[in-house]
This record gives structure tokens, sequence and C-alpha cells, in this order.
């Protein structure tokens, strides 16, 4: 199961409490307050670890909670701090912090406007005008944010309003705003702490003066930071292949590198993104290819698989536009390059400004060498370097082409 979007809650821990006590020993009398300090909780940090491809782990253990401080003990102890608790993620995961307004279920009450000649509560009887007094303005009842759940036997579940979520991605307002973004991994070992830890308090000893010899209270521990958080893979590939359901794709993926993706002669084969390594072994080069799950019209409003394609192409260095010049689905081969370019351009226009490769596939079949020629007419100044990848034909030139577009992206 590939999982690259998963919500988590976070607690880092608890300050560990000072301790109230006093020091007694043969000999020593009145040895005065020996109350040690809290411990200090552990964090909650997350950690990018390349050896990881998805978010499998937290989607599985959503709940994230660090250890808390131990308390203070008599005798000058301090507490022993709370451990640490290290999260590993895969490279190129993003944070982002949930706000009330983008936690899935949460509709702010619609503001009511209020008749002062129908609301006896509103300006009227009772009011500024007759007792002098002003009234706090009314506050709409926190229920109206809330889910309503349905019951039905055992089963329970919250009502979602479609025609509310059809507005929402009309005006824009869609679930790709998903908070504040407060962290990118992308290195490998690169941390970030995703909750602080709370402060442990200090024991009584630390209160004592010449007037109070004797204090009889200490410090509590500081709570540890909370929160609900989205965590979000976005696949680090230097090259992208962008193309319609069965435009050969994996097979591409499949003659170039050693994975092994599902190949076979129906829409939406690939579900998940694969990862492919393209060695070249002259020079020991090595380029990341990704192949994502195929684009349709609409993908920008989520439609098909939607967000779930698009947003793994958005840190590819240049993409590969690879299409099905033999035309088996029945479209045209010209129709198809415009709507992809058309989707990318809905979802991020700056996409458009990546450097991309137009890659004509299937031109072993008959209508494929006459759709080329009507193709370089439709579109004019574009180059397209024709390939039959379930043939290997033209995969050394393929190889060659996004070889030189990476490097050419990088000088730039």
């Amino acid at each position: 199961m590939f999982i690259d979007e998963v919500k988590v809650y976070t607690r880092a821990g608890h300050g560990g409490k000072g301790c109230v006590a006093f020091h007694r020993e043969a000999y020593r009398p009145k040895g005065g307050p020996s109350g040690g300090n809290g411990g200090q909780g552990g964090n909650v940090i997350l950690q990018a670890d390349h050896d990881l491809n998805n978010l499998i782990q937290q989607f599985y253990t959503p709940r994230l909670i660090a250890e808390d401080g131990h308390p203070g003990l008599g005798k000058g102890m301090d507490g022993h701090a709370g451990k640490d608790l290290l999260v590993k993620v895969p490279c190129g995961t993003i944070v982002w912090r949930l706000t009330p307004k983008t936690i899935p279920g949460f509709t702010p009450a619609p503001a009511q406007d209020v008749d002062p000649e129908s609301d006896p509560d509103a300006e009227g009887e009772g009011d500024s005008e007759s007792d002098g007094k002003s009234r706090p303005p009314m506050l709409a009842s926190s229920t109206g944010h809330r889910p309503v759940f349905r019951r039905s036997g055992n089963e329970i579940a919250y009502e979602i309003n479609l025609e509310q979520e059809a507005e929402n991605e009309r005006k824009g307002n869609s679930s790709r705003d998903k908070g504040e973004r407060i962290a990118d991994l992308t290195e490998h070992g690169q941390q970030f702490v995703l909750a602080k830890s709370g402060r442990g308090g200090l024991g009584n000893r630390n209160f004592a003066t010449s007037r109070r010899q004797a204090p009889r209270f200490a410090q509590p521990g500081e709570p540890g930071e909370e929160g609900e958080f989205l965590l979000e893979l976005r696949t680090i590939a230097e090259v992208g292949i962008v193309g319609y359901p069965n435009a050969g794709k994996s097979t591409l993926l499949a003659a170039i590198s050693q994975a092994r993706p599902k190949v076979a002669p129906y829409p939406f084969t690939t579900l998940t993104p694969q990862i492919g390594m393209v060695d070249y072994p002259k020079d020991y080069r090595r380029i990341t290819v990704c192949d994502v799950p195929g684009l349709i019209e609409g993908a920008h409003n989520n439609v098909g698989l939607g967000h779930a394609f698009l947003r793994h192409i958005e840190r590819c260095k240049i993409l590969v536009m690879l299409i099905d010049m033999a035309g088996v689905d029945g479209r045209k081969p010209w129709d198809d390059y415009r709507q992809l370019l058309q989707e990318l351009e809905l979802y991020d226009p700056g996409l458009l400004k990546k450097p991309r490769y137009i890659v004509a596939n299937k031109m072993d079949e008959p209508p494929a060498e006459a759709n080329l020629k009507q193709f370089k007419r439709k579109v004019p100044k574009s180059r397209v370097l024709p390939i039959a990848a379930a043939f290997d034909e033209g995969i050394a030139a393929f190889k060659t082409l996004i070889r030189d577009g990476v490097d050419s992206a990088k000088d730039a």
C-alpha cells in the first residue's frame, strides 16, 4: 500500500514537576530545602530518510507522543529528561500545520443578519437605549462548525456536504489549501522539530531566600506543544513522465530502468508513483525518473487521480510529455498534448516553465507515422522523439535526451 498523505496528532513531552523536600541527615539539623528540578520533556522530531518511499508507518501510528519528563526528587536530585521521539519520513515530505478551517468536517457557521424588529434580543426593549448598557455582540454557536455524525447500527460516520465541496472547488477554495506550510524535508538526515517539549519545573530549593528559608512550594512542569499536522509526500525525481492513461508510461520506465511497474492494456494501470533509476555505465551517472498515474481531463479539479498525480511532478527538473501517437483509444495525439498542457497550467502555471520534451510512443502501430506528420503540422516548432517502448526502439536516444535535459536544467 502506498501512502503519500496522512494526518497526524503530535504532542511533545510534558515537563516534570519540581519537588518539595527538606534535607534530613544526622548531625545536620535544619538541612534546608532540597527539592530537585523536574526533567524536560521529549521533543517530536522528523528526520528525512532516503530508505523510505511512503508514509505508511505514520498511517498506522498517527499519534506521535513523546515521553514526559520525570519529576524531581529529594536530596537535590533532578528528574530525568524525557526521550525525544524520532520519526523517520521519506525525503520530499512537506509538513502542513492544520488550522480549524483546514480540518475535514469543519464548516464555519454563516453569519446571520438579525432583524431588530423581529428579534427581541436585538436592539429594542431592554437594550442600550432603554437601560444605558451596551450588550456584547452575539456569537455563533460552536456547534455550527462540527461535522454531522450519522449512525446505522454499530457503524458511525460523519456527513459531508458534497454541494458545498463542489462550490469550494469552483471558487478555488479546494482541499489543496492545507493550512500553513512549516517544513520541507528534502535531504537525507535533515531534521525538523515538529513539537517542542515543555520545560521542567523548579524544585523548592531554588526559592530559598534569607527571609524565606523553608519554601513549601515548587513549580509544575510546562506542557509540551501539540497540534494536528498533515504530512504530504511529493516524490523527488529529476524526470517526470506525463501522459494520458494507457500511453505507455510504465512500459517506457521498465525499458530504461530496473523498475518493474505493472503493465497492462487498460487505463489507470498505475495507481501510485513509480520510481526508476536510469544508469549510464560509461561515467557511472544515475538519473531518477518518476512514472506517475495517468492524467485525464479535469485533473486540476481532482478528477480521476487528480492531485494524487499532479503533486508528484512539482519537484521534477524536466517533464517528458509522452504521447500515444497511434491513437489506440480513439483520441487525436495533438488534442492529448494540448489537454495535458492545459491541465498542468490550471493546476500550477509554474509547471509550464519547466523544460519539457515531447516523446511519441507506439510508433510500431500503422497509424503512427501519418499521425506524427499531422502532429508536427498541428503543433509547429516542436521537436518530437519517436520511440516504441514495447520493442526498445529509440530507447538509447531517449536516455541521451533526458540526460542532456537534466544537465541543462542544472546549469540554468
